[in-house]
């Protein structure tokens, strides 16, 4: 009776910590947005370089200081190269010295952020709003007034001079 009475409260413990996984698993998936702009597999590449494919639709990123938009200073906006959403203004972008073009403040509806732990990393992810594109990532060791680093791979960009 000791066994089974063991096993059975085992068992028990188990379920439960599998179902409140699953709950947790539901819940996460549940909080990922519904993208504007979709496309299948073959058209994200047909759309992309291989690069860009790479970093906007499998998470990769480019070697630092390899981006010419690293150097970019001249004024206007930096849209998504995957659907050509606005992303960020030149008047937020400043030299973080890392190697990746970095901005302190993304344009309204340009961004989605989405906590990452990949890798052993604890920090956030950063989407294009609209498709839903890997960009880069969101570090608090950025300047004032919002004391973030959005840290942007240039070919995840397209920078278009103008006003900013």
């Amino acid at each position: 009776m000791t066994s089974r009475r063991k096993f059975l409260i085992t068992s028990g413990a188990a379920l439960m910590a599998g179902a409140a996984a699953l709950r947790l698993h539901a819940a996460h998936a549940a909080a990922a947005p519904a993208w504007e702009v979709t496309h299948t597999d073959a058209e994200w590449r047909a759309l992309l370089s291989p690069a860009q494919y790479e970093i906007l639709r499998r998470g990769g990123t480019e070697r630092p200081f390899s981006s010419p938009l690293y150097k970019e200073h001249r004024a206007g906006k930096f849209f998504c190269a995957g659907c050509q959403n606005p992303l960020f203004s030149s008047a937020a972008k400043f030299d973080s010295g890392t190697g990746w073009p970095s901005f302190w403040k993304p344009l309204e509806r340009g961004v989605y952020t989405a906590r990452t732990t990949s890798l052993g990393f604890r920090g956030a992810e950063v989407q294009c709003r609209r498709c839903g594109g890997h960009l880069g990532d969101v570090f608090d060791d950025g300047p004032e007034p919002t004391g973030l680093r959005y840290c942007i791979d240039g070919l995840a960009l397209v920078f278009t001079p103008g006003a900013a």
